[in-house]
């Protein structure tokens, strides 16, 4: 099995450690027998994506997210096709923004891709600081770091979780991120995936799952010590 994962603009949108989300992503697959390799594409590359079975888009600055906001609007069709066939995207921070229709910010508009009815308005203040969300998709919590003067309206959308820590989407109505069909965009960072290793394989394997059916082998890994590092951070701001 192989799996081959597209990082986009990664020299623009790579704000939060981005590449260490592809890391963690390729070395689970590697640990497991899974052939993985990682396209990063810039931002006059074509993009093919019936050939990706993950797309990460990063996080970048308002500036960056304005410089990669035409080049958007050239893939937009094609990625929305990839998102509604169930392509698995997991949308980080900037990234995030960027995959709903508009980020208003004070500087301008940043017209979106509009994969997702979710909208970002720039608000008074960043919210900053360790975050531990809830999620009805995994046993365990999610923990991560946010840093955002965007608030995310998600509107119908599933969230990921529900904030027992820290501030989310909006800072007050007690959501982070979203799920759409094989979509996962969150505001955590710090990078995401090492930090929580469930995530990562919920979109390794739903990649597997679309490409190879449902009856893939995907045998478990020991994941004692990002289970203990998970567990500290938990203690340390629920306690």
């Amino acid at each position: 099995m192989k799996i081959t994962i597209g990082h986009l603009y990664p020299d623009l949108l790579n704000l939060y450690g981005d590449r260490g989300n592809i890391q963690c992503l390729m070395k689970r697959c590697q640990w497991r027998g899974i052939e993985a390799e990682t396209i990063a594409f810039e931002l006059n590359d074509p993009i093919d994506f019936s050939k990706l079975d993950i797309v990460l888009l990063g996080g970048g600055s308002d500036r960056e997210q304005m410089l990669v906001c035409e080049k958007l609007k050239e893939i937009r069709k094609d990625f929305k096709a990839y998102v509604e066939d169930y392509g698995v995207v997991i949308a980080i921070c900037g990234g995030y923004q960027l995959i709903g229709k508009y980020y208003k910010t004070e500087q301008g508009m940043i017209t979106g891709l509009d994969l997702v009815d979710l909208y970002t308005e720039q608000g008074e203040g960043r919210l900053i600081g360790n975050i531990v969300l809830e999620s009805d998709l995994f046993d365990m919590p999610i923990v991560g770091f946010e840093n955002h003067g965007g608030r995310t309206c998600i509107n119908q959308c599933k969230p990921l979780g529900k904030v027992v820590y820290g501030s989310g989407n909006d800072g007050h109505t007690g959501f982070e991120g979203i799920i759409y069909k094989n979509v996962i965009g969150t505001y955590l960072h710090g990078p995401l995936l090492p930090k929580n290793p469930h995530i990562a394989d919920w979109l390794i394997l739903h990649a597997l799952q679309k490409k190879y059916g449902t009856e893939v082998e995907f045998p478990s890994l020991d994941d004692s010590e990002e289970k203990e590092a998970n567990d500290y951070i938990c203690q340390r701001f629920l306690k």
